[in-house]
């Protein structure tokens, strides 16, 4: 499903952990703007109820690459966390849909 061979790539641990980074900095980032700064900002600026679902997919859809692509390169790297890790992941995945089916339902509905 990952693409994973049984080559072993010690180097690829360096990128894992850089994906890594960045699908939970781009998840922080996307609750930031979807909790705190859209429901703040939204009474005064009537464009960001119409902006912040597209812009909550798009970061959704962006963590969900990096953090798969981190999924991978654990695997490849034949990193001792890989496992773990991969549930975590699973995890943030599923709950990045169902932000997803919101921002969607809200889009729908308006």
């Amino acid at each position: 499903m990952l693409r994973v061979g049984d080559v072993v790539d010690k180097n690829a641990i360096m990128g894992a952990r850089r994906s890594t980074t960045t699908a939970i900095v781009v998840s922080g980032i996307r609750c930031t703007i979807t909790y705190l700064l859209i429901p703040i900002v939204a009474p005064f600026v009537g464009l960001l109820d119409t902006l912040g679902p597209p812009i909550s997919i798009a970061l959704c859809l962006f963590a969900m690459v990096m953090g798969i692509a981190g999924v991978r390169r654990f695997w490849i790297a034949d990193h001792r966390a890989r496992r773990s890790y991969t549930a975590f992941i699973g995890l943030v995945v599923v709950l990045l849909c169902v932000a997803i089916v919101v921002d969607v339902s809200t889009i729908v509905s308006e």
